[in-house]
């Protein structure tokens, strides 16, 4: 099959969606990705069975996303640029990453009369519920939360097939009224040719890493209120915070308020080989999230990671986090805005060298369980039915 794909950011990076290109090529499908960039990347890429057809896109017609539902200006923008490609290509099935652009993949499924998949890597209504843009004054006059939800259910019915990443998310659609058989998990575990971690000697230091973004729902003030108990037993205690976020400057202050200036350690984004040595050098890794309907339903990327880097992980509650922690023991799980519970399990992975070495053979033994293999299989097999169904 000719699959179109459609992601709304630049690309690359994305891992999710390079491990799908990667399975899907390899068994023999052709995969053209649409995408938008702001710099000057070439517009057309072949890469053998994989062509990128980058729209370049004005930081202005961007930001209108957020209003989209209320001013469509932002979906003509997609809609102009498929369908010049759509004069050049024939395509075969449309596979949509994510909520917003479900309607373009809606609209061009009735036209050209092909199959549409919708890969919902997060719960897009909730998520713009606990974002910061979107709950400000002019955030919540743009942006319709009842419109998102309302918009999701239309686009969930209207799609061939949906993916989810975690059997939270499957329930959440489920109980939308969708029939089991519609909905398919392929998750964010970890394709062994996408990472590699070489052996170094662990920091000298105590050390504890985050990756990811900086945002209040994150959690890492909580993290920060637990690092300023944790200094009272190990007052070496180095905590690395990898990333960037709206929520930095909050954090920073909080830091000095704290005193914890030699504790913490903010590097910015950095690329992905260089997260990886720093997670190399540390002893434990922390998922702070805090617990809402998004951190419910969805799986972040480096808690495979983590797992692969041989990591005791450090999770508050969110549902899939809990569970996969709890049905593995591969770390340690704690109340999402407790940090006293937080503190307790950093001393714990400290003193108790016998749990540590535990956790570390149960991460191997879960990696064996949540594979990459086993959801590309989940992903090639959706598109081998829909291939003896369409063609």
């Amino acid at each position: 099959m000719h699959i179109l794909m459609l992601l709304e950011r630049d690309y690359p990076p994305d891992l999710r969606v390079e491990k799908e290109i990667k399975s899907l090529t390899e068994a023999g499908h052709k995969i053209t990705l649409a995408c938008f960039t702001f710099r000057k990347k070439l517009e057309i890429e072949e890469k053998g069975r994989f062509s990128i057809f980058r729209f370049p896109i004005t930081k202005f017609t961007f930001k209108s996303s957020v209003a989209a539902l209320k001013f469509p200006g932002y979906f003509s923008f997609w809609r102009k640029n498929l369908k010049q490609l759509f004069h050049k290509e024939t395509f075969d099935a449309i596979h949509v990453h994510d909520l917003p652009l479900a309607r373009i993949g809606m609209e061009f499924k009735t036209k050209y009369n092909i199959p549409l998949i919708l890969d919902l890597h997060e719960n897009w209504p909730a998520l713009l519920q606990v974002s910061e843009h979107t709950n400000t004054f002019l955030g919540k006059l743009l942006s319709s939360h009842k419109q998102w939800e309302k918009y999701e259910k239309d686009a969930i019915r209207q799609a061939d097939k949906i993916i989810v990443v975690v059997q939270e998310a499957k329930e959440r659609v489920l109980k939308l009224g969708i029939k089991d058989e519609k909905v398919v998990i392929v998750s964010n575990t970890i394709d062994d040719t996408e990472i590699s971690i070489s052996a170094v000697p662990l920091n000298s230091r105590f050390t504890m890493i985050y990756a990811g973004g900086l945002n209040k729902h994150r959690g890492l003030q909580i993290a920060l209120d637990a690092v300023k108990q944790v200094v009272i037993n190990i007052p070496d205690l180095n905590f690395l915070i990898i990333g960037e976020g709206r929520f930095k400057k909050v954090l920073e202050q909080k830091i000095q308020d704290l005193n914890l200036e030699n504790n913490v350690v903010f590097t910015g984004w950095i690329s992905f080989n260089t997260m990886l040595h720093f997670l190399a050098e540390s002893h434990i890794a922390l998922i702070p999230h805090l617990k809402n309907a998004h951190t419910d339903t969805t799986i972040p990327h480096k808690l495979f990671q983590y797992f692969t880097a041989g990591k005791p992980v450090i999770a508050s509650d969110c549902e899939p986090l809990k569970r996969i922690i709890l049905e593995t023991e591969t770390g340690l799980v704690y109340k999402n805005d407790n940090p006293n519970e937080l503190t307790d399990a950093i001393l714990t992975l400290f003193e108790d060298h016998e749990l540590y070495t535990r956790i570390q053979i149960n991460q191997k033994k879960a990696l064996k369980n949540d594979s990459w293999s086993q959801d590309a299989k989940r992903l090639v097999e959706l598109y081998n039915e829909k291939e003896k169904r369409f063609l």
